[in-house]
């Protein structure tokens, strides 16, 4: 295993290369149009200001009121390590967190992958976004991201309003 000396070594030669620093800024750039385009489309949604992470996520925070009034939010992710976007239905604290986990997991809902509760773990429930995208087409990545993440949000919501059993309004309380 490397040394934390060799891998500031290797840091250091990547970043002289240029093309990390290239593409980081690109992809925090995509995240801002991607959280002003939230703003301007959904007024309603309240949005977070953008995190960026450890280079092992960088997201944005979205809150439809009916997510907002339960303490629940969705992050809007890109993952480094998957190389991916994702949409994270997430608590606003741990006890929030453990609540809904505790009901997506009763219910053996598997529309989308409910997400074990562990040290570092932010989402109930997680959904892949988009992934193999072009940065060179960020109008078809934007809309469809923005089409996934509307579709998430809807699935959600009919789950908690008891579209899946009539006892989950009532258990969420």
């Amino acid at each position: 295993m490397p040394s934390i000396q060799e891998d500031m070594n290797e840091f250091r030669r990547q970043l002289r290369n240029g093309a990390i620093q290239k593409a980081y800024r690109a992809l925090l750039e995509y995240m801002m149009d991607l959280q002003t385009d939230f703003k301007n489309k959904y007024p309603s949604y309240g949005t977070s200001g953008l995190y960026h992470g450890y280079m092992d996520m960088t997201y944005l925070a979205i809150f439809p009121q009916s997510l907002k009034q339960r303490d629940l939010k969705i992050a809007i992710v890109f993952n480094y390590a998957a190389f991916r976007f994702e949409a994270w239905l997430a608590g606003s604290n741990r006890k929030v967190q453990q609540k809904y986990w505790e009901l997506f997991r009763d219910s053996q809902w598997n529309e989308y992958r409910v997400v074990a509760p562990a040290k570092g773990v932010d989402a109930i429930v997680e959904y892949t976004l988009a992934e193999g995208f072009d940065f060179g087409d960020l109008d078809s990545l934007t809309a469809g991201i923005e089409k996934n993440t509307i579709k998430f949000i809807d699935d959600i919501e009919r789950f908690l309003r008891g579209g899946v059993s009539g006892e989950v309004e009532e258990a969420s309380r």
